[in-house]
C-alpha cells in the first residue's frame, strides 16, 4: 500500500475521535516517571492489546523498504539486509497505550534511533519528524524524543520476531510517549524543520503524548 492512502476509518477509530471530543479517561493527575512508573489514568494489563486502524498489512522482507529523507545530510533508502547490517540493539521498556492499558517490561531488539541518527545525520534545522507506516498512518514526534536513548526501530518482542499484528516487520518504539507515537509497519521517516500533525493528531489527539502529563489530547 501507498504510504498516501488514507487509513480507513474503522469501528476503533470513530471511537477514539469521540473519545477526544468528550476528552474520556482524563483524571487531571500529573505523574512523575522519576517515582512513579504507572502514569494517571493507566491500568496494567499482562497481554498485549492489538489496536489498527482496521487494516494490517501483510510486508514481506524482500520487499520491505525504510526511506529516510528531509533535512539529512545523508537521505538513504533501506532494505532488509542494509537494515540488520545496522549495530543491533536490545532494550526493556514499558508501554503505555492512550486507551489507558499499560504493560511492563517489554524486551525490543532492533536498531537504536541514535544509530539511525548518525547514519543520515540531521541538519541543524531539522526539529520535527513524520513517521510513516505502509498502513498509510503518519504520526509526528520531536526530534529530541526521537533521539532518547531507549528508543528503537523493533523488529523482535521477547526474543521473537515482531509479529505482524503488532507492527511487523519493523515498528518505532518510544516508549515514554502514549504508543500511538510508536508507528507500527514503519516504512518512512521525513525530518521536517517544523511539527506538522499526523493522522491522531489532526483527530484530535496531542501533538506531544506525554503520559506522565496525560497528554491525551490537543
Amino acid at each position: 500500500m501507498d504510504d498516501d492512502t488514507p487509513p480507513v476509518a474503522s469501528k476503533l477509530t470513530r471511537s477514539k475521535q469521540r473519545w477526544a471530543s468528550e476528552g474520556k479517561f482524563l483524571t487531571g493527575h500529573i505523574a512523575r516517571p522519576e517515582t512513579e512508573r504507572l502514569p494517571p489514568g493507566q491500568h496494567l494489563v499482562r497481554d498485549w492489546p492489538v489496536l489498527d486502524l482496521g487494516q494490517q498489512p501483510n510486508v514481506q522482507l524482500a520487499r520491505w523498504k525504510l526511506a529516510i529523507g528531509g533535512l539529512v545530510e545523508h537521505p538513504v533508502t533501506l532494505d532488509w539486509a542494509g537494515f540488520m547490517a545496522l549495530p543491533q540493539t536490545g532494550i526493556r521498556s514499558d508501554i503505555h497505550c492512550v486507551t489507558t492499558w499499560s504493560r511492563y517490561d517489554n524486551d525490543w531488539q532492533g536498531v537504536a534511533t541514535r544509530d539511525l541518527l548518525d547514519l543520515v545525520q540531521p541538519k541543524d534545522e531539522a526539529g520535527y519528524l513524520m513517521l510513516h507506516g505502509s498502513d498509510g498512518y503518519t504520526t509526528n514526534v520531536p526530534l529530541a524524543d526521537f533521539a532518547v536513548p531507549n528508543a528503537i526501530l523493533a523488529h523482535g518482542w521477547q526474543g521473537k520476531p515482531l509479529a505482524r499484528e503488532h507492527g511487523g516487520p519493523v515498528r518505532l518504539v518510544v516508549p515514554h510517549l502514549y504508543f500511538w507515537k510508536s508507528a507500527k509497519w514503519i516504512s518512512g521517516i521525513d525530518f521536517l524543520p517544523a511539527d506538522k500533525p499526523g493522522f491522531w493528531e489532526v483527530n484530535g489527539y496531542h501533538m506531544r503524548g506525554d503520559p506522565w502529563a496525560e497528554e491525551r489530547y490537543s
